[in-house]
């Protein structure tokens, strides 16, 4: 029987199946990559299926007439109303303490629905869900809501037999850091703003829209774009796969509503991983593209290391995506850089390769050696080393510095003294000493020219483990189960720490303007931001508050070091890809399995961090993340039983990363794995055809079990 038959037909529940499974055929069949056979389907069978459908099979399905946008639409309203309901214990409401459930029934993943107040009340929805709290009546006839946009949609193509664009009738969620005119835009904050709708779309949601899309939602996220998995307004969401574990980073939200068949495609934001994080944990695809490549105009705190992209469930679907939002815009100067650089054909036109004869693809031996990590990591590990021989099957020259070799540590060692020069001066005090001004006491030049011409005699003698552990590891914060990072671990990630600065009053800066330019009457400022709203109180969590007034405090505002360390790792990493001729780069998009909820996050080894490899993505490096398979069994941090009780939660609410813990297991588990691809700015035709090829052979992604098709539904 096959197995999409035999999921379907089964008096076993889902979720009993997915387990049993874990232990025998497909545990086998999802760690070696193997292609299960093709499956016969009848006629019946042929027609549209909501689960799991594609952008192709939707417009395939209106232009053969078998669906309209509407229906769609509807058809997805009822799978939100069946599943995204609480995931949690909120006894006192979304601001109050959080308990987690075992196979909860709801995964809270959006936090608004486009409808006006009627539909919004037909469709079974509460007022909290509504399209706005400072427009309760919402009668404005150039607002449209999601039904109306696509009953739009069907007049249109009713009249010409033509789709308006290239994502017509595609349904969309929207994370809530981005303005969209017609709905709330807040980044999950309870805020008392005058209007709490923006003047305007972001560039991306008004491109979306041309394209003939329909934003039916505003996907939940972690306040303010933290990587704890709540938000003040929209409450605390969880993992479809596994309601008790974390769906990681603050995109989760877009990931799980993907995941979960709520909406077609979402939107992400990632800083460090909030793209790639959510989608790998939710078997799911993610394009965190190169930096320059989509305008970030429209968003609450744009940053240098802030990307936007799509997730959705195939590599095809997030090039669709991908090529309607990507391109220049006047207002973002940085997508200057990107002018002459997209491909003369769409992105998804090269997501069809079978082959990937040519094509050269190190592997990041620095993030897969076990022997510098824990039992958490191996798992994850093995399905990408999986991934590795698949590549090698379709025919790719695959770079392999072995099983504890490391891919870029000889360019690192060599460029890093000449390209950080001062601020490789002050991260080796030992080397370049200073008096108590600070004022150097020796000839630093000669020192570095030293090291130049003999790499051997410098300091540090980092790794791409050090620099990613140390550099940007130590802005941490998640919370108990949240996807905060750590800080450095050892003395190379301690020195590394040592390049400091980093983005000063980026956050305050950032934020300002971005107040300035939406004008609200009542919300003008960031301290208008702290004294003018709710903040959580939630043991599980930690308050986004506390972080907010540091950042607040900021009075200058001061990017060289940032840039400078942007440049220089820029050019090693283009150095390397050069001397070795690779196309691509192949590594885990995270060796850790999402964490329990409530429990410790995995610490962060050898610069290993709990949320993932996040490093060369912050420098704008293109990515790309694909199902790799997934667990079969876990090993989970828990307080260590002679800590004291009362020691496990932090000053403002959260995990204290103080507390001892100790890893357990293992624990049977069924949790995806995700595989990054990532190559030179700019190569995302090649990412995707890589990407595509290895979807193609493996075929890994499988939907929740626990959140399948509603009875009734096509």
């Amino acid at each position: 029987m096959a197995l999409a038959s035999f999921f379907r037909n089964s008096p076993t529940p889902r979720w009993r199946i997915w387990g049993a499974l874990a232990h025998g055929f497909a545990a086998s069949v999802l760690a070696a990559g193997i292609t299960l056979a093709p499956v016969s389907l009848s006629a019946a069978e042929k027609k549209f299926h909501l689960e799991e459908a594609t952008i192709a099979d939707i417009q395939k399905a209106i232009v053969d007439k078998q669906l309209t946008a509407t229906q769609l639409v509807k058809l997805y309203l009822a799978r939100i109303k069946a599943y995204n309901g609480p995931a949690t214990n909120e006894a006192q409401g979304p601001l109050g303490p959080t308990t987690f459930i075992a196979h909860a029934k709801g995964i809270n993943a959006l936090s608004t629905i486009n409808l006006r107040p009627a539909a919004l009340m037909q469709y079974g929805f509460d007022e909290h869900h509504g399209r706005s709290m400072t427009d309760k009546v919402d009668d404005d006839p150039n607002m449209p809501d999601a039904l109306e946009v696509a009953a739009k949609l069907d007049a249109e193509f009713a009249r010409t037999g033509k789709l308006v664009g290239p994502l017509h009738g595609v349904v969309f969620a929207i994370k809530d850091q981005y303005d969209t005119f017609d709905m709330r835009s807040t980044s999950g904050a309870d805020a008392a703003y005058a209007n709490d709708r923006p003047p305007h779309d972001s560039t991306f949601v008004k491109r979306l829209r041309n394209a003939g899309a329909i934003i039916l939602a505003k996907a939940n996220l972690g306040e303010y774009a933290t990587g704890t998995p709540r938000s003040s307004f929209g409450g605390a969401f969880v993992n479809p796969y596994d309601t008790e574990r974390s769906p990681s980073g603050s995109s989760s939200g877009s990931g799980s509503a993907v995941a979960a068949n709520l909406v077609t495609c979402a939107i992400a934001e990632e800083t460090s991983s909030s793209i790639r994080g959510p989608a790998r944990v939710h078997s799911a695809v993610g394009i965190a593209g190169t930096q320059e490549l989509v305008p970030r105009t429209g968003m609450i705190q744009m940053g240098i290391n802030t990307r936007i992209g799509p997730i959705a469930r195939t590599v095809e679907d997030a090039a669709r995506v991908f090529s309607v939002i990507s391109g220049y815009d006047s207002k973002d100067p940085l997508t200057a850089f990107a002018m002459g650089r997209k491909p003369d054909q769409p992105y998804e036109s090269f997501t069809h390769a079978t082959s990937l004869k040519g094509l050269r693809i190190g592997v990041v031996r620095e993030y897969m050696d076990k022997a510098l990590f824990t039992k958490a990591d191996e798992q994850s590990i093995d399905r990408v080393d999986a991934a590795v021989e698949v590549l090698k099957k379709l025919g790719a020259t695959v770079i392999d510095p072995g099983e504890h070799g490391e891919l870029f540590t000889k360019y690192i060692q060599a460029l890093e003294p000449e390209l950080l020069n001062a601020v490789y001066a002050k991260q080796h005090p030992e080397a370049f000493p200073v008096d108590e001004s600070k004022k150097p006491t020796s000839d630093q030049i000669s020192t570095l020219v030293d090291y130049v011409m003999d790499p051997s005699k410098a300091p540090g003698k980092f790794t791409l483990r050090d620099l990613g552990g140390g550099v940007f590891g130590g802005a941490g914060g998640g919370g108990r189960g949240g996807g905060g990072g750590g800080g450095g671990a050892g003395a190379a990630a301690a020195a590394a720490a040592a390049l400091g600065g980093g983005a000063i009053g980026e956050s305050r800066f950032t934020l300002e303007v971005y107040l300035r330019e939406r004008g609200d009457a009542n919300i003008q400022t960031f301290s208008d931001l702290l004294t003018k709203a709710n903040f959580n109180v939630d043991p599980a969590y930690p308050s986004r508050k506390p972080a907010l007034e540091t950042q607040a405090k900021a009075t200058t505002y001061d990017m060289a070091e940032r840039m400078l360390r942007r440049f220089a790792v820029q050019e090693i990493i283009l150095q390397a890809f050069a001397d070795m001729n690779l196309d691509a780069v192949v590594y885990p998009t995270s060796n850790i399995p999402p964490g329990k909820l409530g429990q410790p996050q995995e610490p962060q080894v050898n610069g290993r961090q709990s949320q993932g490899w996040v490093f060369l993505g912050q420098q704008g490096f293109p990515a790309i993340t694909v199902p790799a398979g997934f667990t079969t069994e876990v090993y989970d941090r828990v307080v260590d039983p002679k800590a004291p009780a009362d020691a496990a939660v932090g000053e403002y609410g959260g995990f204290n990363n103080n507390v001892p813990t100790v890893l357990v297991g293992p624990v049977a588990a069924v949790l995806p794995v995700g595989v990054d691809f990532l190559g030179r700015p700019f190569s995302e035709p090649t990412l995707l055809k890589i990407a595509g090829a290895y979807e193609h052979a493996t075929k890994l992604r499988h939907a929740p079990p626990e959140f399948g098709a509603l009875v009734g539904e096509p």
